[in-house]
């Protein structure tokens, strides 16, 4: 798993190297944050046999810094951190083998997962202006967590801590005379049974915008799916679905 997300880094990291990708004409800093409000679904194991879990749904945090420059051929830089932490408690329909350790069917187990990471990531500003804004380029997800299963007198867990690569796009389409833009991001890919999938869509609202800041408040659903086969003999199958409300500033 490692070597394949290695190789398609490699081959997702050649678009840095258009020549033809344009650049911001002037220097700019976002910051922003994020809450995040999670429906939870599916399960994960220590082999391909899943177990499903019903799971809490939770309440997640994400900030980002993105820096964009006027410089040709060098990508804007964005990094951004998602906590996605979730937990649950059910009795087990059939046995349940994790890492070994095998939960009666019948018994009672507490879980976490915990798949906070972040974000890199390396795009270019194709259009911008302020009627239309695309962004393309790359991401390296780094996903550094943790699973776990607590049964009444046993405990197994395991960490993960890798690298997925995914194709970054952005798209911002402004309402002409009014301070409305609607936008959507996604972050994506698929490498045989591994697939890890990130959109998020909203709509935004500048109640602030001079020359010193400009302050953009957001609403919008974003949907994270991930797949996991063997990334350090962790296989997941996941969805974390639900609304979010952020706040953008721009200097």
């Amino acid at each position: 798993m490692k070597a394949q997300c290695l190789r398609a880094a490699a081959a997702l990291g050649c678009i840095l190297l258009a020549p033809t990708a344009a650049a911001d004409t002037v220097f700019g800093v976002y910051a922003g944050a994020q809450v995040w409000q999670t429906d939870v679904s599916g399960g994960f194991g220590s082999d391909a046999s899943l177990e499903n879990f019903h799971f809490d749904d939770e309440q997640q945090q994400s900030a980002y810094l993105a820096f964009e420059h006027p410089i040709p051929l060098f990508p804007n830089v964005k990094v951004r951190h998602n906590d996605l932490i979730t937990n649950g408690s059910q009795l087990l329909d059939q046995q349940f083998s994790f890492f070994g350790t095998d939960f009666a069917a019948n018994s009672r187990v507490n879980y976490t997962a915990d798949l906070s990471h972040t974000d890199y990531t390396f795009y270019y500003e194709l259009f911008d202006n302020d009627l239309l804004t695309f962004d393309l380029g790359v991401t390296a997800k780094r996903v550094d967590g943790s699973v776990e299963v607590r049964g009444e007198q046993t405990l197994q867990g395991t960490t993960t801590d890798g690298w997925v690569p995914t194709l970054y796009s952005q798209l911002r389409v402004g309402i002409p005379a009014t301070p409305i833009t609607f936008y959507g991001v996604a972050n994506a890919v698929s490498i045989e049974d591994s697939k890890l999938e990130d959109y998020e869509f909203g709509v935004e609202y500048r109640p602030v915008e001079n020359l010193a800041v400009d302050v953009n408040l957001q609403l919008g659903y974003r949907v994270f799916t991930i797949e996991l086969d063997d990334l350090d003999n962790v296989y997941t199958n996941l969805e974390y679905k639900g609304p979010y409300l952020g706040i953008e500033l721009h200097f």
